[in-house]
């Protein structure tokens, strides 16, 4: 960038667009109003000592690109860093199925049939249709997936979110109920309430009770993409910290107020995880007589979903064609066609999408479904960020002298404090998202931690094996 430097609102607004998305506002609004609880948690265990951590190891590698590769690789060799960087792709993967069932179930009511978000069959045809889509676009090197990713932002995101809002405060001040201000049958038995009852914090009757947790910190991971930029900034040490407590506000009052809008208006026992968004909406456009902009709505948020897809379908798959070039990965992994696009990664991964899609297929529940998949995202992700807080707290001990363009304060002591607290948080996040949720029907219990464990142990499993494998002629070939 030269001499020009970054101000702290813009990357504050860059964080905020890698990690808010309209998807998660259902699974917070299934919560009421401890959806605050959750929303502060995931702010003060993990956005925020992710911030601060991601921070330092972003400036102090700038000049080798950063990346958690680097990072990760530096503190615990290379079998490490091509760990962390295989699960932050990995976890992608496995993600893209969710964020189009989101986007299913929106268009579900562009085309006025709502029932449709409901079915399996419908469900994974669309994200089939959307996701290899996307990939032969991006194989294209087609300038269309930046105007979708640009354009998807704004009028599939920013828009929707503040309309909801808007809505949703309409809905109040109009005397209209507030269904997350009435508990449900069983907890007024329980506790013999006369009037409504607002619960800060989780009905805890074991970790079942808390499983959306994993889900919920997920929905604020991937601000370590943005923080290699803190060497942009004119005062590093002052104002990326300033940047990330203001993105942070704006994250928890979007999440907030949005997924409040929809717990307002849908009973919490019939809010769907992939189309509650959608059902709020109908709700609100009907009582305000504005019904004619329902499928508007459904267009919109579903364009702002794969415009999302759209942006990372080639972007992680970048850093593993990095490691191939590394010798890290066999050679034919590192082809690339004409566009100088990385073929050979993006069909793998379309596969991979392809298949975790037919859990649409063979699942009755669409939400339990989706939220299967969103576990066994969160925990790969988080032994990811395991990595990560480790990696720096390593780094503090055996790498003092290195240039760090930003400091977590407070000195080695500073470190492991905000270190430790990410870790703590991760650690706990990763446990309860083994356990299925009490607020879904999962049917048989140990088929969902199955399916959890054997996508953990699968996805960590197959970078250990490759590195194990690894051959010195691949560093050749992939160099090629």
């Amino acid at each position: 960038m030269g001499s020009k430097k970054m101000s702290v609102f813009t990357l504050s607004l860059m964080t905020v667009a890698a990690v808010v998305s309209l998807r998660g506002l259902p699974m917070m609004a299934k919560e009421g109003l401890s959806m605050i609880f959750y929303i502060l948690f995931a702010s003060v265990m993990f956005l925020i000592p992710a911030s601060l951590v991601a921070a330092e190891l972003g400036g102090a590698f700038s000049d080798k690109g950063g990346g958690v590769y680097t990072w990760i690789k530096e503190a615990f060799g290379s079998r490490w860093g091509f760990t962390a960087i295989w699960l932050q792709w990995i976890q992608n993967v496995v993600w893209y199925p969710t964020v189009l069932g989101f986007a299913a179930g929106a268009l579900a009511y562009l085309f006025m049939d709502p029932g449709l978000a409901d079915n399996g069959t419908y469900t994974g045809v669309v994200i089939l249709v959307c996701y290899w889509a996307a990939t032969f676009l991006t194989l294209a090197g087609s300038g269309v997936a930046g105007a979708v990713t640009r354009y998807g932002v704004l009028l599939g995101t920013v828009l929707p979110g503040v309309f909801i809002i808007v809505l949703g405060v309409m809905w109040v001040v109009q005397g209209n109920p507030i269904h997350f201000l009435v508990p449900d049958a069983a907890t007024a038995a329980a506790e013999h309430l006369a009037h409504p009852h607002a619960r800060l914090f989780p009905h805890l009757t074991g970790l079942g009770s808390v499983a959306f947790l994993a889900g919920i910190i997920l929905l604020f991971a991937g601000v370590e993409v943005h923080a290699v930029h803190a060497n942009e900034l004119k005062d590093p040490a002052s104002e990326f910290p300033k940047s990330m407590f203001l993105a942070a506000g704006i994250i928890f009052s979007l999440f907030m107020l949005g997924s409040m809008a929809v717990a307002a208006v849908i009973p919490a026992e019939k809010i769907s995880l992939t189309a509650g968004l959608m059902q709020a909406f109908k709700q609100l456009l009907a009582t305000f007589n504005l019904s004619f902009l329902t499928p508007v709505m459904g267009l919109l948020a579903a364009f702002g979903a794969i415009g999302g897809v759209m942006s990372w379908v080639g972007g992680p798959s970048r850093g593993l064609l990095e490691t191939a070039r590394q010798g890290e990965i066999p050679p034919f992994m590192a082809r690339t066609n004409k566009n100088g696009v990385q073929v050979n990664i993006l069909m793998i991964q379309a596969v991979i999408v392809s298949a975790l899609a037919t859990l649409y297929f063979i699942m009755d529940n669409v939400s339990v479904a989706f939220f299967v998949l969103s576990a066994m995202t969160v925990t790969l992700y988080l032994v990811m960020y395991i990595l990560m807080y480790a990696a720096a707290i390593k780094l503090r001990f055996t790498r003092p002298d290195l240039p760090r363009s930003y400091k977590v304060p407070g000195g080695n002591f500073g470190m492991c404090l905000v270190a430790g607290v990410g870790l703590a948080g991760v650690c706990f996040a990763l446990l309860v998202g083994f356990f299925p949720p009490s607020n879904l029907p999962v049917g048989n219990p140990a088929l969902y931690v199955g399916l959890v464990a054997a996508g953990m142990i699968v996805f960590i499993g197959l970078p250990l094996l490759i590195h194990a494998r690894k051959k010195p002629e691949w560093r050749q070939g992939g160099n090629e």
